[in-house]
């Protein structure tokens, strides 16, 4: 672990973000000198984050912490064109509005992570289509495309892979890394911005507007990467077999949230425990210590930490009880999924009414593999009719997926 002195760098460097720094020397010398603005980009391109994205959030709460201004670029510039980062396909396109209803509804994960306010380190969040919707064509051209080369943009992997695979890459998303590369020169000049984080994935776009903020205007800019993160099992982190882990309530429950931190492969806790929370580093080492049934008490530490910080302190609180009250009391915990029953149901059905599984089709398949049961007994029968009386009965889909039916 390399001995930084600044603040930034150090907890940066601590927590476990740091994968690339473009000089390292170079923005530990501006961190100890002035207050440093940083900013990440997210594209709007569906109305919530995922944990995949909290990675990237993380990178400008230490920011702020450290005693620096983060700045959230919010894409709906660049979204119109498609980042090619690691995608085999073409991007779709969205329109105006559905952007803006996006970024209307993302913004309350960052004004829960971030702190927005007037100080020197109060945190700004800005839509990059105020000026690259304003670019004229030629402009653009003659002022900027002039300082990429064809040959260049051709080595980067977001190009490269594509390429490598035969899949299609249009014109529109090879301009991609360019646009990129202008945000970093606007925010420099508008802004006082020194300093572009991003995944590991976007390393070639950050160089790229260091390259056009000292070409241009001789500005000395800095980028610095995070680790790309996969879980102990190799999935890719915001991913789970039921898709991807949102970060808003309307898009994925608290419980269900709080549950994804609460399963935890053992091996990851602690390094999960230094990335996504503020919890001090002398009680993750005691906690990366425990074994055998006590390193699930680290889980559900995890689990409320990240929760409260993404969905709030009674979110956390509600799923924990909730949790706590399915599993290890026997009881409904308030927070399952609930759906109104008058009578009687099929069990198949009441699987898909409740969002347990994606369809019957799969409902079987649970059945069969012997997955289904009926407030804690074991079903096997297809045509399995369930009663709903005055009291709740718990329905669950393997050991992690509960629901409740109650009287209509």
């Amino acid at each position: 672990m390399t001995d930084y002195q600044s603040d930034l760098l150090r907890l940066l460097e601590e927590r476990g973000h740091i994968h690339q720094l473009t000089d390292a020397e170079g923005l530990e010398a501006l961190a100890l000198k002035e207050t440093v603005t940083g900013y990440v980009g997210f594209d709007p391109t569906a109305p919530s984050l995922h944990i995949g994205n909290l990675a990237s959030i993380m990178l400008l709460r230490r920011v702020q912490q450290a005693g620096h201004r983060p700045i959230v670029i919010m894409g709906g510039g660049t979204a119109k064109v498609g980042d090619p980062s690691g995608k085999d396909d073409v991007r779709k396109l969205l329109t105006d509005e559905l952007l803006d209803a996006n970024i209307a509804s993302i913004q309350d994960s960052f004004e829960k992570i971030l702190r927005f306010d007037d100080s020197e380190t109060g945190a700004l969040l800005i839509n990059n289509d105020d000026w690259l919707s304003e670019l004229s064509y030629i402009e653009m051209l003659r002022n900027v495309g002039k300082h990429f080369t064809i040959n260049r943009m051709l080595t980067f992997d977001s190009v490269k892979l594509r390429l490598d695979r035969e899949q299609p890459l249009t014109f529109l998303e090879f301009n991609y890394m360019i646009l990129q590369a202008y945000d970093f020169l606007v925010l420099s000049r508008e802004y006082g911005c020194r300093l572009q984080l991003g995944g590991s994935d976007q390393w070639g776009n950050i160089v790229n507007g260091i390259e056009l903020g000292r070409r241009i205007d001789g500005s000395e800019l800095y980028g610095a990467t995070a680790p790309l993160i996969t879980r102990a099992d190799g999935a890719k982190m915001g991913k789970s077999v039921d898709g991807a882990i949102w970060l808003n309530e309307d898009q994925l429950p608290a419980y269900d949230f709080w549950q994804y931190w609460r399963n935890t492969d053992d091996r990851d806790v602690g390094r999960f425990l230094r990335l996504f929370t503020d919890v001090p580093l002398d009680e993750i080492t005691r906690m990366e210590a425990l074994e055998g049934a006590e390193i699930n008490d680290a889980k559900i530490r995890l689990a409320n930490e990240v929760t409260a910080m993404v969905r709030g302190a009674d979110a956390a609180q509600a799923a924990a009880t909730t949790a706590a009250q399915t599993f290890e009391q026997g009881a409904v915990g308030e927070d399952l999924p609930t759906v109104s029953v008058s009578g009687e149901i099929g069990l198949l059905d009441a699987m898909v009414e409740l969002g347990l599984v994606a369809s019957k089709g799969e409902a079987k398949r649970l059945v069969k593999g012997g997955g289904a049961r009926i407030d804690g007994e074991q079903v096997s029968d297809l045509g399995m009719v369930v009663s709903v009386s005055d009291e709740p009965v718990r329905i669950s889909a393997g050991k992690k997926k509960h629901g409740v039916l109650v009287r209509a």
